[in-house]
């Protein structure tokens, strides 16, 4: 049976002991189901800022122009309640009485902002009232107890002009207005707070991001491109007002790869004086509140702060976050050169008596779980999944239940669609992650593994080309839980990392060293080829495709390799020129005898995009495959291992008509990558297998780009 590999200790940063409570994703609502009846399936529609009220949650979704609906009266099985038009792009949304108070964005321009605050009533979904706003809004915000709301006016600026620098009039505000008892806009209890003339940078144009109210009824905006933070009374005066101030960063991946130049993940950089310039913020209790320390055109810490309303920092995270999330393979390298992880969302809540700090990862698309019950030194128990770009929350700790609104829509690219994703706190250990580095003597980030094979109770894994700059052998230990990353060998030539290397199969040599697959490259080329390399790395071997398969060869070759006494077998992932259609090569190489041979595999017809093999593993005489389709989400149709006998198996001569494999299915992978409550990845990449026959399975997360970064590792009984 499956066996997912649970969260338990972790020596950097999560708690010292196993978690025996946490959340876990128990469903994930992919928005497109709530798109208008006769919309274009492939309408780009995104969750941003996400709120509860009963049993419905409300999200705004700035590209439909629309308010989504969801009905949550049973939680691990969302329904669409429908979307509901507005007259303008949806920035913040929050509820109370009822009604869901949504800022609109109706500018004409950057210098002519305008927009208004709608409230509607959730169950027939009409407009009660309509109060116009000062500009631009951008974060709306409930008192505790419901008596008014504040919306942040942002009045952005134009990022194309003067390169963005400020300032830019015309300057933002906060406006506030009063609420009845039953959650209506009280439009002529309207104030506007004037926050210019306060900020170190360009105090004559405060740009306010994001609004938080505490039980006392202050209210603390940040001035994210201000590098600012105010604290307001409910009447607008200003209480307090301090810069957020600079971090000296430390132990980071400052350095983005570009050109031919492709991944590697480097954590020995400094970033003194880094600007904070925090995005969204939450009240922890009457004194403190946290931040999200994004950046903007000056800044990002990658990391998030808790202030005293007197402008004391009370704890600052520094790189830690940054660096737990490379741990479970969520960091963005691609990114390294900008603001890393790019923490923008923070929420607070006490759920099951313990008050929680959760501070979003835009780019590592991550949830991490904080006990603040000591604001002063915060703990870090969990780091959730999320889907591509979490960007709001909503926290219902009556139930239990923590919802984000993940922005990513990458359905026009044929990625994940956008998902409201919903997680319960239980008894019980959280399953995610299933893979990490924590506990290494250094700091092992990691990610995009394509290939996987098991020696003496270890695993081995590869990545792929994403890491190009840093192809990299990882020993894994899969006897814990989580299975722990805790070591590596980078692959080397003459001493140097080996460039423009697609490692997608390993196989040990049966001495300590390895058998590699690189995948080729014929339209840049790149060549198909088998490298032996020994314990430390180095390549002592390469063995190129004769010339009968480079006449015919394409992009997509080979995917695995694994070996069989003096035979190697390798998987070619699709058909190449000379291939019938739905049939792929599976080659064989006899090291004593040097020859090839090849026979056919016969993949399932794809209705849409292709069908392909990804792994190939050698045990008790027979051949276990990964067979998958290139879909994702609700899209993804076919993922399963299937299992061809050597017995019998003819491979002949390359040039001869290859005969055509019996296959039988093994098992289907689909229930295996829904069981996180997710949705399903693509890539399914790597499987191992050990002599006892425990199969391991492990999924690519494309080095978390345009992806939500998920590595799914998992086992069962094949017995």
């Amino acid at each position: 049976m499956i066996r997912h590999l649970l969260l338990g200790a972790s020596a950097l940063a999560l708690a010292s002991a196993v978690n025996a409570q946490g959340f876990d994703r128990i469903a994930s609502f992919p928005v497109t189901s709530n798109l208008p009846e006769g919309t274009d399936p492939a309408t780009e529609t995104a969750p941003e800022i996400i709120a509860a009220s009963g049993d419905t949650l409300v999200y705004t979704d700035s590209p439909l122009g629309a308010l989504g609906f969801i009905d949550i009266s049973d939680p691990a099985r969302p329904q669409p309640l429908g979307a509901m038009m507005l007259e303008g792009e949806p920035t913040s949304v929050a509820t109370a009485g009822g009604h869901a108070l949504v800022g609109v964005n109706t500018s004409e321009s950057y210098t002519d902002p305008s927009g208004y605050l709608a409230g509607i009533e959730i169950a027939t979904r009409t407009e009660v009232g309509r109060c116009d706003l000062p500009g631009q809004p951008d974060s709306v915000a409930i008192a505790p107890d419901a008596s008014f709301l504040a919306v942040a006016i942002e009045n952005e600026r134009d990022e194309d002009l003067n390169d963005g620098v400020l300032p830019q009039m015309p300057a933002g505000s906060v406006f506030m207005v009063d609420l009845t008892a039953e959650g209506l806009i009280d439009c002529e209890t309207a104030r506007v707070a004037d926050v210019t003339g306060l900020a170190e940078v360009a105090p004559s144009d405060p740009e306010p991001e994001y609004v938080s109210i505490n039980a006392e009824g202050e209210v603390v905006v940040t001035l994210q491109e201000n590098n600012h933070i105010v604290v307001l009374s409910r009447t607008g005066e200003v209480r307090s007002h301090f810069p957020a101030g600079a971090v000296d960063l430390t132990g980071i991946d400052a350095t983005d790869a570009d050109g031919a130049a492709r991944g590697a993940l480097r954590f020995e950089e400094d970033q003194p004086g880094r600007l904070r310039e925090p995005d969204a913020v939450a009240w922890i209790d009457a004194d403190h509140f946290a931040t999200a320390n994004e950046g903007d055109y000056e800044g990002g810490a990658r990391g998030w702060t808790i202030f005293n309303q007197d402008g004391t920092v009370v704890y600052e995270n520094g790189s830690a976050f940054e660096r737990a999330i490379a741990e479970i393979g969520h960091y963005p390298d691609r990114r390294s050169d900008a603001k890393g992880v790019e923490p923008e969302s923070v929420a607070f809540a006490e759920v099951a008596g313990t008050p929680m700090v959760f501070v979003g990862a835009e780019r590592a698309s991550v949830v991490g779980v904080y006990d603040v019950t000591d604001p002063a030194a915060p703990v870090l128990t969990q780091l959730l999944p999320s889907g591509v770009g979490p960007e709001g929350y909503a926290v219902l700790a009556d139930r239990g239940l923590l919802v984000t609104a993940n922005e990513g829509d990458l359905g026009e690219d044929g990625g994940a669609r956008a998902h409201v994703m919903i997680y319960e706190y239980a008894d019980d250990a959280p399953v995610y992650p299933h893979l990490t580095s924590a506990g290494s003597d250094e700091l092992i980030g990691w990610g995009a593994m394509s290939g996987l094979v098991a020696e003496g109770g270890l695993l081995y894994a590869v990545n792929d080309s994403f890491y190009g700059d840093q192809p990299r052998i990882f020993t894994i230990d899969p006897s814990g839980t989580p299975a722990r990353i805790t070591g590596h060998v980078d692959v080397t030539r003459g001493g140097n990392p080996a460039q423009k290397l697609d490692l997608e199969g390993i196989a040990t040599d049966g001495q300590g060293g390895f058998w590699l697959a690189s995948e080729g490259r014929s339209d840049r080329l790149i060549p198909h080829a088998l490298l032996h390399v020994g314990p430390d790395g180095e390549i002592g071997e390469e063995i190129a495709l004769p010339e009968a398969l480079r006449d015919v060869e394409l992009r997509f070759g080979m995917e695995g390799v694994t070996r069989d006494g003096d035979m190697l077998y390798i998987a070619i992932q699709r058909p190449w020129r000379d291939d019938p259609a739905n049939h792929v090569k599976l080659l064989r190489y006899d090291l004593a005898a040097e020859e090839w041979g090849v026979v056919h595999y016969p993949t399932e017809p794809a209705a849409t995009g292709w069908v392909g093999l990804s792994e190939i593993v050698a045990h008790d005489g027979a051949l276990y495959l990964i067979e998958r389709d290139n879909l994702i989400g609700e899209a993804a149709r076919l993922k399963q291992i299937t299992r061809v006998s050597l017995d019998g198996l003819d491979f002949v001569p390359l040039g001869e008509t290859p005969p055509v494999a019996t296959k039988e299915v093994v098992r289907d992978l689909l229930p295996d990558l829904r069981a996180t409550g997710g949705y399903v990845v693509d890539k399914v990449e790597g499987l191992a297998i050990t002599p006892e026959g425990t199969a391991y399975v492990v999924t690519d997360n494309d080095g978390v780009d345009d992806s939500s970064g998920e590595t799914l590792f998992f086992s069962f009984d094949l017995n």
